[in-house]
């Protein structure tokens, strides 16, 4: 019974290592592809992990594998943010499918940053306008 979990486990986890190459290879645009790669395996490497603990079946081959799995579902993310947000920056074309491009608004091409929340002007921002209850403290 457990060598037919192993072997589900194993076959899964390459399963969804081949999909995740064959997204990296078929997707149209870098950010298509970073989704793919990460999501597809990191997957894969939890399944293929679950695999080789079971069928070592040993505390330590099982710490390795929690250790390892773990790493790669804390890095594999933050490492396509980054890869997806640098190549955001150089200008990547994004696929002419995209129906919206959230970052567009936010983001200045000359200091390469992005700005969160509401849309100020420069002279919007320089004014300071007070709080209506301290206006009114001052009033009566």
């Amino acid at each position: 019974m457990i060598e037919l979990l192993q072997g589900f486990l194993l076959l899964a986890g390459s399963l969804f290592m081949l999909i995740a190459a064959l997204g990296i290879v078929r997707l149209p645009d870098l950010l298509t592809r970073m989704h793919a790669s990460t999501k597809g395996a990191s997957l894969g490497v939890m399944l293929l992990m679950a695999g080789v603990a079971l069928h070592f079946l040993e505390e330590v081959v099982f710490a390795r594998t929690i250790a390892i799995t773990f790493f790669v579902l804390m890095t594999a993310p933050v490492a396509a943010h980054a890869i997806g947000r640098a190549g955001y920056f150089v200008g990547i074309e994004l696929w002419k499918g995209t129906l919206k491009d959230e970052l567009r608004p936010n983001y200045n091409p000359l200091s390469h940053r992005l700005h969160s929340g509401l849309k100020k002007t420069a002279k919007e921002a320089d004014m300071k306008t007070p709080d209506t209850d301290e206006n009114n403290k001052h009033e009566g």
